[in-house]
């Protein structure tokens, strides 16, 4: 599988962060279709079940290009309520860890956060 490859397939994103000791902070899911693959800029998503105001495009969601955590997705409805998520059979599974890098930013200050892409299939219905 190439970057090319990944261009108008759809993806649920699987999202974990952690505190800079390792505990998690937060999970979150989001899914839809790739709509750009770059090796410097990134993977951009064109996100589904995020409701844009009228007149705007869907938001957009930029992955790491980094193709280790990218999985064929078995087919399945994938749904959680509290995300938003709602998609069917799509074509991959996508699953990274997010770390904190940096203690106590200042107010408008950027955090930092380190990616690590989950290198092991998820497991589905279990």
């Amino acid at each position: 599988m190439t970057l090319t490859d990944l261009l108008n397939k759809t993806c649920l994103i699987g999202l974990s962060y952690f505190d800079l000791d390792g505990e998690l902070l937060k999970r979150s899911q989001l899914c839809g279709t790739v709509i750009g693959s770059d090796a410097e800029e990134g993977i951009s998503v064109n996100l589904q079940g995020k409701a844009a105001p009228a007149g705007e495009k869907e938001p957009v969601f930029i992955l790491p290009p980094t193709l280790s955590a990218w999985f064929t997705a078995p087919p399945g409805h994938y749904r959680n309520p509290e995300s938003g998520v709602d998609i069917k059979n799509p074509d991959y599974l996508v699953t990274w860890d997010i770390y904190k890098t940096k203690k106590d930013t200042p107010e408008g200050e950027h955090e930092w956060w380190e990616w690590v892409p989950r290198t092991v299939a998820p497991q589905v219905g279990s």
